[in-house]
């Protein structure tokens, strides 16, 4: 079985750009499905899953991907192209975002001093 790769676009970002810079990278057009979210397609934020069957496939993916200003990529093992509808990959994908631990914002500790000073009023 094979895994699928999937990412999520920037809203300037051109689909008919990815789609053919997949296909010019190998993948046919049954290797990859791209969800649209709205009737207006062109510059719309989207989802796209390719199926890929060992590393290389996978790293041409993430080029690809990457060359077309993909916000995230999320990798699910053990999943076909038929496997991959936007509701399933939705649902995995809310699931691993509320698990993710975020960066916390830098913590300043002020180190000590030598005591009392002359700001410390009674």
């Amino acid at each position: 079985m094979s895994n699928i790769l999937a990412g999520l676009f920037e809203l300037n970002s051109d689909y008919k750009k990815l789609e053919a810079d997949l296909e010019s990278s190998g993948f046919e057009n049954s290797d990859y499905i791209v969800y649209l979210n709205n009737g207006n397609h062109k510059n719309a934020q989207y989802l796209a899953s390719v199926s890929v069957k060992d590393n290389n496939q996978a790293d041409n993916a993430k080029n690809v991907f990457n060359q077309n200003a993909v916000l995230k990529t999320f990798s699910f093992e053990n999943m076909s192209i038929e496997q991959a509808q936007y509701d399933n990959l939705k649902k995995y994908i809310d699931a691993r975002c509320k698990a993710e631990i975020h960066n916390s914002p830098d913590v300043r500790i002020k180190g000590s001093t030598a005591g009392m000073d002359s700001e410390v009023r009674f």
